[in-house]
């Protein structure tokens, strides 16, 4: 008698592996955009996630509810649109920006309905950081670019609630590879029409695969694990680290060197970040005690 054990990573460490993980994607995505373009880039970057996930998790779409299909397909849209408006902003604005006003969404997010004024603080600060790592000055900067980002982090406010409720009545796996074929279906007509996969090469397919993983498959995989047992937003709070790891990210593989600014960004948002961590893991105690 075969038994599977499934390998299982608390919810801190899973939501900081999932960051990691989608900043080295985007230094893949980087790379792909000067020849296949922002649209084709997020659709290889979704469509092979799809394809990757359907291969390993084997969902079979017949067993799902009405309340699955339900609460998957508004999930599955936002994903889609998330991942292509935030790919059609950092074409036109660097990433360490285009990811900061990103944040916005899931900040907002994380005010809303708490009862605790420790989770106010730790917001305030993450603001700060954002604060010092936005630029004030509109000199160079692509207002399209900006709007983009901004719709981004309301999508991603919006994955970050309807993953949390999907996670209570679907397996993480299948909520995401589900989610995934329908962010394929709304993201494939504007990336074919695109012309970028005309450029496909398959080193350039290679590349596309590695971003598929390290961008979607993996991460959104433990993040909908990890909003199974977290509140939305202490997640949210968590995810205020997706600025300073692009930050780093950008320093450690594309070479973009950081200001005394930039730096006391990280460390404004690594403080709000912890803080969060550490009481709320105190009130569950209390909670549960």
């Amino acid at each position: 008698m075969n038994s599977k054990k499934s390998i299982t990573i608390p919810p801190i460490p899973a939501v900081l592996l999932a960051i990691i993980s989608v900043q080295g994607g985007a230094a893949i995505a980087k790379g792909l955009f000067p020849v296949l373009g922002a649209e084709s880039t997020a659709l290889i970057r979704i469509g092979l996630s799809a394809v990757i996930l359907m291969a390993v998790n084997r969902t079979n779409l017949r067993n799902l509810t009405a309340q699955q299909w339900k609460a998957v397909i508004p999930y599955g849209l936002c994903l889609g649109v998330m991942n292509l408006v935030f790919y059609m902003a950092i074409k036109r604005i660097p990433i360490g920006l285009g990811v900061t006003l990103e944040f916005v969404g899931p900040l907002m997010l994380a005010t809303f309905g708490s009862k605790r004024i420790q989770d106010y603080l730790w917001v305030l600060l993450a603001a700060a950081g954002i604060a010092f790592i936005a630029p004030w000055s509109n000199k160079g900067i692509d207002l399209l670019g900006v709007f983009l980002a901004l719709a981004a982090g309301a999508f991603w406010a919006g994955y970050i609630a309807l993953g949390g409720r999907i996670s209570k009545i679907m397996k993480g796996g299948d909520a995401v590879t589900v989610g995934m074929l329908f962010a394929t279906l709304i993201v494939a007509p504007i990336g074919i029409s695109s012309g970028g996969l005309m450029q496909m090469t398959p080193a350039l397919f290679l590349l596309g695969t590695a971003l598929a993983l390290l961008s979607s498959a993996i991460p959104f995989t433990l993040e909908i694990n990890a909003l199974r047992e977290m509140p939305a937003r202490t997640f949210s709070i968590l995810m205020s680290l997706e600025p300073a790891v692009a930050a780093l990210s950008g320093l450690f593989l594309l070479h973009e060197y950081l200001t005394f600014y930039q730096w006391l960004a990280i460390a404004c948002v690594v403080i709000a970040s912890t803080g969060a961590t550490l009481t709320t893991k105190k009130a569950i105690v209390q909670e549960n005690g």
